[in-house]
């Protein structure tokens, strides 16, 4: 009698191997889809971080130590406000100026000074333009200088940056550097206002003196060296 060889065909029947070689395909593209939404997201994160970042002072002093490294005063004039700088620095500069008399000055001595102040602010807008520039320009070149991207990284390390609502303080923590600025925001950027260093109003001091009024004119208006440059009298014997 012969044999009958006899062959399942029903889907349910077919070998385990078959099997397991159609699920690596899903596999792979399940793997796929989840890389791309991992770097999809990873990207839009990055896009409203840095988006975020560019509106921060510490981005826009970047901006500045750049435009001091590249020489590019266009750029530099974009982040100061020279105006309100000088304004700023002008009663402190009057009051060290009053103090190169070599004597205590008096309510009179101290006006006559400040209301020389007010036709100076052109020069010492211009002085402490130079003034800020130069120290910009030093913390720059703490070392080499460096690409933009690399800014990035090392200017948040030269600066302690403290943010009260619209104004920022950014205090130098560079040895050879050392001054603090005041920021002001500016729309999406931050724009320098303010600008403290002993050393600077020291010479701010020294290029104005020539322009307050001459030890002479103060004399005139100074009981007490109107006193001083009086002849003693004697008294009797």
């Amino acid at each position: 009698m012969a044999k009958r060889i006899v062959i399942n065909i029903e889907p349910g029947n077919k070998p385990a191997a078959g099997r397991k070689s159609r699920r690596w395909p899903r596999i792979l593209a399940l793997l796929a889809i989840v890389v791309v939404v991992v770097i999809g997201l990873a990207v839009v994160g990055g896009f409203f971080w840095w988006r975020h970042y560019q509106s921060t002072p510490a981005y826009s002093l970047t901006l500045l130590v750049d435009a001091a490294q590249r020489g590019d005063v266009e750029e530099f004039a974009k982040r100061i406000d020279d105006e309100e700088i000088a304004r700023n620095m002008a009663a402190l500069v009057s009051k060290k100026a009053s103090s190169r008399y070599g004597f205590p000055t008096n309510a009179a001595t101290q006006q006559k000074i400040d209301q020389a102040m007010p036709a100076l602010l052109p020069r010492l807008k211009q002085t402490v333009h130079e003034e800020v520039a130069k120290e910009i320009k030093n913390l720059a070149s703490v070392s080499e200088p460096k690409p933009f991207i690399l800014l990035l990284v090392t200017v948040p390390s030269l600066v302690k940056i403290t943010t009260e609502g619209d104004i920022a303080k950014a205090a130098s923590a560079v040895a050879n550097s050392s001054f603090e600025l005041t920021m002001r925001r500016d729309a999406d950027r931050w724009k320098v206002t303010g600008f403290n260093n002993d050393a600077v109003v020291q010479r701010v001091v020294d290029s104005m003196m020539k322009d307050l009024p001459a030890i002479g004119s103060v004399d005139s208006v100074d009981p007490l060296l109107k006193n001083l440059g009086k002849p003693r009298k004697k008294r009797g014997r």
